[in-house]
């Protein structure tokens, strides 16, 4: 039996051969956990699926290169993630609209960042962000989290950039009140 190739052995094989092993090694071990990250920014799954599909392309034509500097899986997010925020750019208000509806029929649903972003067990941190509004902590979430431009956030959020910048100033002097 083989002897499972680390993520950077795999890229590697990729860039090099062409290695379809490899590429279908990575893709089962990155996909369904860049779909879930995925979904809690977009609730539509057809889209989701287009942006996981769209990333791995990038990967197998070399268009996206790993610089071999931090890991993978952060990697392919910020790849996944700028991907998304295009294809939200491309549908304008009327895909705003159809996310904002989604965030409101599934607002119950703890996204995972949400979830461990309410467990850290730092001060009182995770009291003080469940105290923030929606809209704050999705800035923070958005910028923080995910590593978003302000720019980025804004496309993605629905909101103008000068308002991710409010927000964002708003959340933290919260923060800073909180903590204290």
């Amino acid at each position: 039996m083989r002897e499972t190739r680390s993520d950077g052995e795999l890229l590697r094989a990729i860039a090099a051969d062409s290695d379809r092993g490899a590429f279908e090694e990575l893709y089962r071990r990155y996909a369904p956990w860049l779909a879930a990250r995925l979904r809690g920014r977009c609730a539509d799954a057809g889209t989701v699926d287009d942006v996981v599909q769209e990333t791995f392309l990038a990967v197998w034509r070399g268009t996206a290169r790993h610089r071999e500097e931090g890991d993978v899986a952060g990697w392919l997010w910020r790849i996944g993630s700028r991907r998304l925020i295009d294809v939200l750019r491309g549908d304008g208000a009327r895909g705003r609209l159809r996310q904002a509806l989604a965030r409101l029929r599934h607002r119950d649903e703890a996204s995972a960042e949400d979830r461990v972003l309410s467990g850290v067990e730092h001060g009182d941190l995770a009291g003080a962000l469940v105290r923030l509004s929606p809209e704050l902590r999705a800035v923070l979430q958005a910028t923080i989290v995910d590593g978003l431009t302000t720019r980025e956030a804004a496309v993605l959020l629905g909101i103008p950039a000068g308002t991710v910048k409010t927000r964002a100033l708003r959340a933290r002097k919260q923060l800073r009140e909180a903590l204290a």
